[in-house]
């Protein structure tokens, strides 16, 4: 197994994320035949959020996967990013031993199980990489891409790339960074949405598939705060870098875009126009870009286009 691509690839890749939102098993499958029809270079599968959506198992994301490899697409195999029981864990092992496709480690003890195999692994954004040391570590322990954690600026990436401990190996791993969708910014053993309608987590009645889109909250002033998704908080503003892309060339080898209800494939679409020629494209509330630069997550500020 091998992760294709690397910081010397001229041009810029596309990914689409795990669907973090518990979509019924149908919509699941129409949505990766489009991924299998659209120009995506990579698409990640797998339930990253709760071990009770069980949808679709590992043997179905295989499947899947053999269809999306089929089509010319990179595919990786996202893990858990909160193992809870012996049942998660077997899983992940599972997941881990399926012997074709890289799986994304999003939890350190996944890192740890990829490690003992001998097998290279993508670092998910939720293990926190946030200096030179660490992601020196995760090199060491077979990290073959990066993806950067969610709220770190452009300048602090810049540094980080380009810090001392790094310049040596930087031809040996490839970067990733969340360009479009609501940012996971935290994930509890508790389950917000549960809660939120008066349930427990361990009788859920699964309430979270009434919200495909998440369920937003609200501050008692009216303003969009967060977005609940099962064990999942979420941003309540989209992540977009639509009009930053230009930021990014040289510094990241592939755009991640989160599955969206709706519009997923015409974002992707608009994202790589805007590679090609970049406009000045119009956004507007619920979009977002304030952590790419230094500023508070929620705000939105435009940059300009050369």
């Amino acid at each position: 197994m091998s992760v294709s691509g690397d910081n010397s690839t001229s041009s810029m890749k596309f990914s689409l994320g795990p669907i973090h939102y518990f979509w019924d098993k149908n919509r699941v499958e129409t949505f990766y035949r489009q991924a299998a029809d659209s120009n995506v270079d990579i698409v990640y599968l797998g339930e990253t959020v709760c071990a009770k959506r069980r949808e679709l198992r590992l043997d179905d994301y295989l499947g899947v996967a053999h269809q999306l490899r089929e089509a010319g697409k990179e595919v990786v195999l996202s893990s858990m990013t909160l193992l809870e029981s012996p049942a998660d864990l077997r899983e992940v092992q599972r997941y881990c031993d399926n012997g074709e496709f890289v799986v994304e480690a999003n939890d350190m003890g996944v890192v740890g199980l990829l490690s003992e195999r001998g097998l290279p692994f993508i670092a998910g954004n939720s293990l926190n990489c946030y200096n030179p040391q660490t992601l020196r570590y995760l090199m060491r322990m077979g990290m073959q891409r990066w993806v950067m954690p969610v709220e770190l600026p452009k300048r602090w990436i810049h540094d980080l790339l380009t810090a001392s401990e790094i310049t040596d190996v930087r031809d040996c791993f490839s970067t990733e960074l969340l360009a479009f969708g609501y940012l996971p910014l935290a994930w509890s053993a508790r389950c917000f949405t549960a809660r939120s309608e008066g349930k427990v987590k361990d009788s859920c009645e699964l309430c979270c598939k009434h919200y495909p889109a998440g369920r937003l909250v609200k501050t008692q002033e009216g303003d969009e705060m967060f977005t609940l998704n099962g064990l999942q908080t979420q941003s309540g503003f989209r992540y977009n870098l639509i009009n930053d892309i230009q930021d990014l060339m040289g510094m990241v080898d592939v755009l991640r875009l989160s599955p969206q209800l709706d519009d997923t494939f015409i974002w992707l679409q608009n994202f790589q126009n805007q590679l090609k020629q970049p406009v000045a494209f119009p956004l507007s509330k619920p979009d977002c870009n304030g952590f790419w630069h230094d500023q508070a997550g929620k705000d939105l500020l435009i940059a300009s286009q050369t």
